[in-house]
């Protein structure tokens, strides 16, 4: 996918459209910096849905067979727009889901 290294997009700081530069970040998962995220280990863990009787098996995986084990191909790129006039950066709504992206000339894969 290529895109140009300046767009002219509106900017919710400035109230108006500004000469934005385009740069990229890959998406990141989640993590140890949000180790209470839903249905995380450590949540439930901590807010005991673990215990007491009852249908435990929802927190335990099932077996993943080989031939059912696939990986994605591409990553998800976030697109970043940096304003110009105020510096504020924006990212896209959602991220795009591509096996590289060239900005000018730069490639990010």
């Amino acid at each position: 996918m290529k895109l140009p290294k300046e767009t002219t997009r509106y900017c919710p700081t400035c109230k108006k459209h500004t000469v934005q530069v385009v740069s990229t970040q890959k998406q990141r998962s989640r993590s140890t910096a949000h180790p209470l995220s839903r249905w995380g280990t450590s949540r439930v863990e901590s807010r005991s849905y673990r215990s007491g009787f009852g249908n435990l098996g929802r927190f335990s995986k099932p077996a993943v067979k080989s031939w059912k084990r696939k990986t994605k191909v591409t990553k998800r790129i976030t697109v970043m727009y940096k304003c110009k006039t105020c510096g504020k950066m924006k990212g896209m709504s959602s991220a795009i889901r591509s096996s590289r992206i060239e900005i000018g000339e730069k490639v990010s894969k």
